[in-house]
């Protein structure tokens, strides 16, 4: 069998002194980190459609990399795409994987003849699965990509390109299930609209949410037992999505009674186009109930689109772990790579060499995470922060003993307001550095 990543050798853990770039310098797999091992803590996952699909095209100027795998025949590049992509997951110990029905197979002039396709690939997966012992975390079909989906999917005005949707997602579900993954996301990437002036926003909220409940009541009859996400981003290609942050997404599931079922898979470069921090989508997500998974990658702050670049931001790695460990770690979620290397980093070796950077970022900003956290500087001054809500009128009014009346009594006795104390932004900011740094030189 031909290897493709023949200049790639299985990547090894070698420590933060090592400068061998094809070692881990802080991913240790089977390090103990909070109760768990570092490979259960970050559940690390390749993303078939960057790591073997995109080859550097952009609106600019065609492919940089090379990603046929030795053959121009679509059924058998699929099969190669699953051996190249199994050798990767093996030689980096990577344990799980995420997919699009399109990323898998090609398609076909009709729905059946696409799902053939699916099949003879699926069957090859499953094989290799079984070889590696690597799992699915989750499965999605691509809503977006052919121009029957231009004006939406679950959004369509067209109710055939709604049908069609439909029996895409039936189909991506049931390779899901077929793969053992523990999730199935719906990331609306022309779900919204580019003006009201065309559209019925009531009934594209309505149907879209239609189409989630089909989708939980087929999960149901095949034995589907995991997660459903809804992934959130604002713009890009439309340019307004419906599903724009966590907030917003955590209104329309609730709205539609979707709750139950549903979580959020949260992406880092998402967040920078909605405005907002990639810790704070995750603390709007767990605080109200819907953290899942994440989508592990970083955005460049001086362009306005989606970069999904490898992520090596520090930080927001420590940020991010310090989410996740607040929520007790993933339950069927975990960190996939929904990122590329840069146009002009257009090798293989690149592959490897940019999965290797994120997952040694993830692995420092999980120590880090779990150091704030037994440090508890940061957490005790939170707790005493709002100490004020756990005796006096501040608990009497989150025990619901008080009212309008009540409050109105009491703050003509008090008078004047002199109680705040510093938020010390600054300290915090300089405890966090001094951890990250203490972590760096251990």
């Amino acid at each position: 069998m031909a290897e493709y990543f023949k200049n790639v050798p299985e990547i090894k853990y070698e420590g933060p002194k090592s400068e061998n770039p094809y070692a881990y310098k802080y991913y240790d797999k089977d390090r103990v980190v909070g109760g768990k091992t570092m490979g259960e803590q970050l559940k690390f996952a390749m993303a078939w459609w960057h790591t073997l699909c995109a080859n550097g095209t952009d609106m600019f100027g065609v492919g940089t990399a090379d990603k046929t795998f030795g053959t121009d025949d679509p059924m058998e590049l699929a099969k190669a795409k699953v051996y190249a992509g199994f050798e990767f997951m093996h030689k980096l110990g990577i344990d799980y994987f995420c997919f699009h029905d399109r990323d898998i197979a090609p398609e076909g002039a009709t729905i059946e003849e696409s799902n053939a396709n699916l099949d003879v690939i699926a069957d090859l997966i499953v094989e290799q699965q079984k070889k590696y012992g690597i799992k699915c975390l989750w499965g999605t079909a691509n809503l977006f990509g052919n121009p029957r989906y231009m004006h939406g999917a679950g959004t369509a005005p067209n109710a055939d390109a709604f049908v069609y949707a439909a029996a895409q997602v039936k189909k991506a579900m049931d390779l899901t299930v077929k793969f053992g993954g523990k999730g199935y996301v719906f990331w609306g990437g022309r779900e919204g609209y580019e003006t009201l002036l065309n559209t019925d926003m009531g009934l594209e909220q309505d149907n879209i949410a239609r189409l989630m409940k089909m989708a939980i009541a087929y999960g149901d009859k095949i034995g589907f037992d995991g997660d459903f996400y809804i992934e959130p981003k604002p713009k890009e290609p439309t340019k307004h999505q419906y599903d724009f942050d966590s907030a917003t997404t955590i209104a329309f599931l609730t709205k539609y009674g979707l709750q139950d079922r549903f979580r959020l898979n949260i992406e880092a470069n998402h967040a920078t186009l909605a405005g907002h921090t990639f810790q704070h989508e995750l603390r709007v997500a767990r605080v109200n109930g819907f953290f899942g998974s994440i989508d592990a990658n970083q955005g460049d702050t001086l362009l306005g689109w989606d970069t999904d670049q490898f992520p090596t931001d520090i930080y927001n790695a420590t940020y991010c772990m310090y989410e996740v460990l607040k929520q007790g770690g993933f339950t069927n979620g975990g960190l996939n790579f929904d990122s590329k290397q840069r146009r002009g980093s257009f090798t293989l070796e690149d592959t490897a060499l940019a999965h290797i950077a994120g997952m040694d970022t993830f692995a420092l900003g999980l120590l880090a995470a779990q150091k704030i956290i037994d440090d508890g500087r940061i957490d005790k001054f939170v707790e005493d922060r709002y100490a004020s809500w756990t005796t006096g009128i501040g608990k009497s009014i989150i025990d619901g003993k008080e009212d309008f009346e009540s409050l109105a009594a009491y703050a003509a006795k008090m008078g004047e307001v002199t109680t705040n104390t510093s938020g010390r932004q600054e300290m915090l900011e300089l405890i966090v550095n001094q951890v990250i740094m203490n972590t760096l030189n251990e």
